[in-house]
């Protein structure tokens, strides 16, 4: 058993995460920390985990007996903590943040196992991708890795979690409820690690993303629509995105039209690819909660322990 740490621990995305390693058969939860909740039972902070764990939320972290710590933390705040306290190197550290996803930071490798699990298995520092930037860059992986990507087109609906757990006017239920918004326009933070990884499979990638996100009117999953143009036949980029993700157990390419219920409350990706002329049209649906962030980051534990990467992650899909 490793002992596991968890910083920031009250959040929608430490809350997924206890609720995955408390059922993990290779972690103990160590401690959940939480400055605003220390001495509180995390069972009333996560109702959902009532009568599932006895843990207390405590004031400050520690690093003498856990093997790995999570960092739960809004943005910028992971770099605080990192450069505030010094984290020894037995102690290997996944975070959550966008604090470390670029290249060159802190000796963060960056948390896609589709196209980094290598990298991930041999690092002691891992910075879990964005919500949005798994569903887009799945979308697109294979073609990239291939040298065929062009300029690409998205967009995407996300749940209201993918907000946190900090109320805002845009997150309220009466302003959220049967609405819908865009934000962040072709300007979304998520942008610069999909460019890093598009650049890392084809280097020579000069045209422009392209990315309209859009607020949904429910609580949590992500619909990346994508297109961009090729000369591929459906037939040869179907059989493409199968040979490339026959590997990845998380990431499926289905043939029928898929909906968001297949992956909500799973570490699942569902990828499907259509042709419509000479575009290449693929629909990628993840659960922003999970493979999005916190069921990531356990995929990303286990590889980084040499553990068997779905232990702790075969979760049951909503469905109806």
């Amino acid at each position: 058993m490793i002992q596991a740490g968890i910083i920031g621990a009250a959040g929608y995305t430490a809350g997924e995460l206890i609720r995955i390693l408390i059922n993990h058969p290779r972690v103990n939860i160590a401690y959940a920390q939480s400055t605003s909740n220390a001495g509180n039972p995390v069972a009333e902070v996560h109702t959902d985990l009532v009568g599932e764990t006895d843990l207390t939320f405590c004031a400050e972290p520690s690093f003498d007996n856990v093997n790995v710590i999570f960092l739960c933390m809004g943005h910028g705040k992971s770099a605080e903590f990192m450069n505030k306290y010094n984290v020894p190197a037995t102690v290997k550290v996944v975070d959550l943040s966008t604090d470390f996803r670029m290249s060159g930071s802190h000796d963060f490798v960056y948390g896609l196992p589709e196209t980094n699990r290598d990298l991930i298995i041999n690092a002691s520092r891992v910075a879990n991708p964005g919500c949005f930037a798994t569903a887009i860059q799945l979308a697109f992986l294979p073609v990239a890795a291939s040298g065929q990507l062009g300029e690409v087109h998205i967009h995407a609906i996300t749940g209201s979690t993918g907000a946190g757990q900090a109320p805002s006017p845009s997150t309220h239920f009466s302003w959220r409820s049967n609405n819908m918004s865009v934000y962040k326009a072709f300007s979304h933070q998520h942008l610069n690690e999909i460019g890093q990884t598009i650049r890392q499979l084809q280097p020579d990638f000069t045209e422009y993303v392209n990315f309209v996100p859009v607020r949904g009117d429910f609580p949590r999953g992500i619909i990346a629509s994508v297109y961009f143009e090729s000369d591929l036949t459906k037939e040869q980029a179907r059989e493409l995105y199968k040979n490339f993700y026959q590997s990845h157990f998380f990431t499926v390419v289905v043939d029928k039209n898929p909906d968001l219920k297949q992956v909500v409350n799973t570490n699942k990706a569902v990828v499907y690819v259509e042709k419509h002329g000479n575009k290449l049209h693929v629909i990628s649906l993840i659960d922003n909660l999970l493979k999005g962030a916190s069921g990531q980051a356990v995929q990303n534990m286990n590889l980084m322990f040499g553990f068997d990467e779905t232990e702790g992650l075969r979760l049951k899909p909503v469905a109806f």
